[in-house]
Order: structure tokens, then sequence, then C-alpha cells
């Protein structure tokens, strides 16, 4: 059995080992506030696993799986995210500012509170997701294609609520 900061360095340094652990475990791994900052990581299995508070702060990730994970208050900031599993996790407050995500799954994930203020999230599928709408995200985020989006978000909804007062008050004159 590994301690918390045991299985951080095993995901470090070998994966593939980490991987293989991982399978031979029935219960949830604990990896809560670990920092895995400024490192890349490639297809490293992440499902079922307490996430909170952890740190990816400017890490590549690539091919890792998420799915079903408590991923709430981690940090992805400016972390760059490619063909990442985020199904049926819960995302609320994690922060993925200044973000790069594409390609990304993100079907049944619970966004409530998400940061993507200043994220590239192209060619990211968040059509199935909830609470898309209780994001933080400002005019700078890119969105995927409408078509990745639910039906009913819209992606300029508080621009255009800006751009709405400011015309009103221009006429007003």
């Amino acid at each position: 059995m590994y301690s918390k900061e045991e299985l951080a360095e095993l995901i470090i340094k070998n994966p593939e080992e980490y991987n293989s652990y991982k399978k031979t475990l029935d219960e949830e791994l604990d990896l809560t506030e670990l920092d895995f900052s400024n490192i890349t990581l490639e297809e490293v299995d992440f499902t079922n696993t307490e996430l909170a508070g952890t740190s990816f702060v400017d890490s590549h990730l690539s091919n890792c799986n998420f799915t079903a994970s408590d991923l709430n208050a981690a940090d992805f900031t400016r972390a760059n995210l490619v063909e990442c599993d985020f199904s049926e996790s819960v995302l609320n407050g994690t922060d993925f500012s200044y973000a790069t995500v594409n390609y990304c799954n993100f079907t049944d994930a619970d966004m409530a509170g998400c940061i993507v203020k200043e994220a590239d999230l192209t060619d990211s599928d968040f059509s199935a997701s909830s609470n898309l709408s209780a994001t933080r995200a400002d005019d700078t985020t890119i969105w995927p294609d409408n078509d990745l989006l639910p039906d009913d978000f819209d992606t300029n909804y508080s621009k255009e609520d800006e751009d709405g007062e400011e015309e009103s008050s221009i006429s007003d004159y």
C-alpha cells in the first residue's frame, strides 16, 4: 500500500506502474491537494479518484482519464490538456484560467462554478455537461463550436448583456 506522497511520485516517475497498481484497487484513491505543477503526464488513469484541491498548474496532460473523479477546486491554470476525459466528474470551482483544453470530453461533468477565463476550449465536448451556464467565463474565453455545447448554452450571454446596456444608454441621449 502506497502513501499519498508515494503515489504522487509514482505517477510522475512511472505512470505505467501506477496505472497497473490502480487496476488492482477496488476503492477510490485519495490524491487531494497534491502538486502536479510544471510536469508532463500522458495516459495516466485518474478514474474515480479524489483530486480536490490538486494543482496541475502549468502542466501538460494528454490522454489522461479523470472519469468520475472529484476535481472540486482543482487548479489547471495555464495547463495544456489534450484528449483528456472528464466525463461524470465534479468540477465545482475547478480553475482552467488561461488553459488550453482541446479535444477533451466533459460528458455528464458538473461544471458549476468552474472558471474558464481566458481559456481556449477549442474542440472539447461540453454538449452533455451540466451547469455549464454556471461557469465563470469572460469574453476572451474561446468556446468550441455550438455542436459541442448544450443546446441552450449562449457563449455570448454576458457580452451581449453588457453591449445591450451600452446601446440603450447611448440611445437615451
